[in-house]
């Protein structure tokens, strides 16, 4: 692991073989942060943790956020605003092996993206609303400039602010605040053990009533 990725992103890569991490994040911030179900990964075998770096594209006039690549350095999640829109991609494989060159280890979309494939095969994961194979108009327009980066951004109704962490499985996507990350690492590797210990119970045929009264919930 590179000495280099911030601590917290050290520690939560810790979780990553939890089953259902999302989830487990999920319960450990009372359901809070969690974006909209309709932002799925394009590979469910991947999961991502990373520090977020923002783009806020304008709606109806979508454009290339390659400037993003500014920003972005070892343990970066990529989260674009694209203002919902499902039928205009903002993110494809070039932009995939360019982002993760420079460390980025996934891109989170409220819109869409295309080049699924090329982005399975460099091993990026990306998380977005839809796909779509109808790029933005930059490719022919060369614009590219009517973009925010790391500002406070909506994505799939969360804010999410520069440096907050974002996880991300089969399951969707969550976001953790920069200030609570240390103490919802805490909670959810408690909960992730006690989870396992409550599957050893369950191998083990214990009842519900049993597995209840030893940790207090399933």
């Amino acid at each position: 692991m590179s000495k280099n990725l911030p601590a917290i992103v050290r520690d939560f890569d810790s979780l990553e073989a939890t089953l259902s991490l999302t989830a487990v994040i999920a319960d450990c911030q009372e359901r809070s942060g969690i974006m909209h179900s309709s932002i799925k990964p394009i590979d469910l075998t991947k999961k991502m943790i990373g520090i977020a770096v923002t783009v806020d594209l304008t709606a109806g006039d979508l454009q290339d956020p390659l400037g993003a690549l500014d920003f972005v350095s070892e343990g970066s999640v990529v989260v674009v605003n694209a203002h919902g829109d499902t039928e205009v991609s903002v993110f494809g494989g070039l932009m995939g092996s360019l982002f993760k060159l420079k460390g980025a280890r996934g891109v989170v979309i409220d819109g869409a993206c295309r080049d699924t494939d090329e982005n399975r095969d460099i091993g990026i994961p990306v998380f977005s609303r839809s796909v779509t194979p109808r790029g933005t108009h930059t490719m022919f327009s060369g614009r590219k400039d009517d973009i925010t980066y790391q500002s406070p951004v909506t994505c799939g109704g969360v804010l999410v602010r520069p440096g907050d962490l974002v996880v991300g499985d089969e399951m969707g996507v969550i976001v953790i605040q920069a200030e609570r990350a240390s103490e919802i690492y805490d909670a959810a590797r408690a909960q992730a053990d006690r989870e396992e210990a409550t599957r050893e119970k369950i191998r083990a045929g214990w009842t519900v009533q049993q597995i209840l009264d030893e940790f207090g919930r399933i």
